[in-house]
């Protein structure tokens, strides 16, 4: 089968809870083994007991994506337990507990590091893995955001810092094709999770009925794509942003 995954290496970043855990679990039912990597090491290694407690293979690992030495402390850990990388989700990022606020009054020290984990954070991960990846191809997911294409008003922080994962991906497939490894992002609508809830009033019908589809946006809706682009069915999709929110905008 040509989404299968059985016994691929994937490592999801910001896995502890909410979209990351999503897409652990379902790494780890397509038989893959998964890195559950978060700067949340308990909520990361709950997602590991979720997973393990269906028979899967997980395991936890403390990361701050937005440090170098750490980000590649956590590839170096992936390849002495299990020798290999062949997938990379960066999904981390601040988005829980962001404030809506003009732009005019956001604070230079939150503006960096909103950027330094959903930017840097991305680029370091990267290039953690790229070592591993060189000889025997790879896909790398980047996490992107709808808010990009509709300038979503009040964080600007973040917008801005979902746009620049859409240039990085880009850049970077062009860099890394000619080893064999894939470069492509999601870009989610505004999905029910915890932190979504924590930051909009109504989330249950926020965008609603802005979409072809007419109802919420749920994590699950977001793994077909996830495993699509990290199986052998889009070993000739590079490059691209996946926009995945039930039609609530064309681009």
């Amino acid at each position: 089968m040509m989404l299968n995954l059985k016994n691929k290496v994937v490592i999801i970043t910001g896995a502890a809870a909410g979209l990351g855990r999503t897409f652990a679990l379902a790494f780890a039912e397509a038989e893959a083994r998964v890195a559950v990597t978060d700067i949340d090491l308990v909520g990361a290694q709950e997602t590991v007991a979720l997973i393990t407690g269906r028979g899967g293979q997980a395991q936890a690992i403390a990361v701050n994506v937005a440090d170098e030495t750490s980000s590649q402390a956590m590839a170096q850990q992936v390849i002495e337990v299990w020798g290999q990388i062949d997938v990379l989700v960066n999904n981390a990022a601040i988005y829980a507990g962001l404030v809506r606020k003009p732009f005019w009054e956001i604070e230079a020290a939150e503006w960096d590091k909103v950027l330094a984990v959903n930017v840097k954070g991305v680029w370091l991960c990267a290039k953690a893995v790229f070592p591993y990846m060189r000889e025997r191809g790879g896909k790398i997911i980047n996490i992107s955001s709808g808010t990009f294409y509709s300038g979503s008003p009040g964080w600007l922080h973040y917008v801005t810092s979902k746009g620049g994962v859409i240039g990085l991906t880009r850049s970077m497939a062009r860099e890394l094709g000619e080893f064999g490894i894939t470069v492509n992002a999601i870009a989610p609508g505004f999905t029910l999770t915890e932190a979504s809830r924590g930051i909009i009033e109504n989330a249950d019908q926020y965008g609603v009925e802005r979409g072809a589809i007419k109802r919420s946006q749920q994590p699950d809706d977001l793994i077909g794509t996830v495993l699509y682009l990290a199986s052998s069915a889009s070993d000739f999709v590079t490059g691209q942003t996946i926009v995945v929110d039930g039609g609530r905008q064309f681009n």
